[in-house]
């Protein structure tokens, strides 16, 4: 079987890099966890701080048994799936493979992509560029929309009308705004209780 054929049936991935440490942002910050980056993104955001994961190329293929093989040698026995953007790849293989081995699975995404995989938790977080599938947004778990100018809140608010009852609703400053956004989003969230503040904690501690 060729890579191409690996790749489709996700038994190859573009690894980026794959690291232990802290969920730094949304509702689960501050739990361990083992992250897998994926290299592919087709979204593009301006102020992405992972642009160098775009370019899927430049990202070895990699076997996911050797990744969850990592995986599941950390003590957290919590995986973060990240990217780039996950879901331009069949997730299956590595939910079910983590699955076997007793390991929760958190889905970080744009929601552009249809899904793939088994998922304990998803956030979504959603691009004005690229607009998340309905499908998508209404099972997500967390809904974290990052702020970077007052014109943002209507995005939202626009993307709050999508997601289930119970689906945690974050607002998180971009981290070259964030003394410009900080207090405007502190001021909104006192005025419409629903949400929830997230910040980049892990760069505040200055971890992976």
């Amino acid at each position: 079987m060729d890579k191409q054929q690996l790749t489709q049936q996700g038994k190859l991935l573009p690894l980026m890099e794959e690291f232990y440490s802290l969920q730094g942002e949304g509702h689960q910050t501050g739990k361990p966890a083992w992250f897998i980056r994926i290299g592919g993104c087709d979204v593009g955001c301006s102020w992405c701080d992972v642009k160098e994961s775009w370019n899927a190329d430049l990202h070895p293929l990699t076997l996911v048994d050797e990744i969850v093989e990592h995986a599941a040698n950390c003590p957290a026995k919590a995986v973060v799936v990240t990217g780039g953007e996950p879901l331009q790849y069949n997730m299956d293989y590595l939910c079910s493979q983590l699955k076997q081995k007793g390991i929760k699975t958190y889905l970080e995404t744009s929601g552009s992509e249809n899904l793939s995989g088994r998922w304990d938790w998803i956030c979504l977080s959603p691009k004005l560029n690229a607009p998340p599938l309905s499908d998508l947004s209404y099972i997500a778990d967390e809904l974290k929309v990052i702020i970077q100018s007052p014109s943002d809140f209507e995005w939202a608010e626009k993307n709050a009308t999508k997601v289930k009852t119970e689906c945690k609703l974050l607002l998180q400053p971009e981290w070259s705004q964030y003394h410009k956004m900080i207090q405007p989003i502190v001021d909104y969230i006192l005025c419409h209780p629903k949400w929830t503040i997230s910040l980049q904690a892990h760069k505040f501690m200055r971890i992976p």
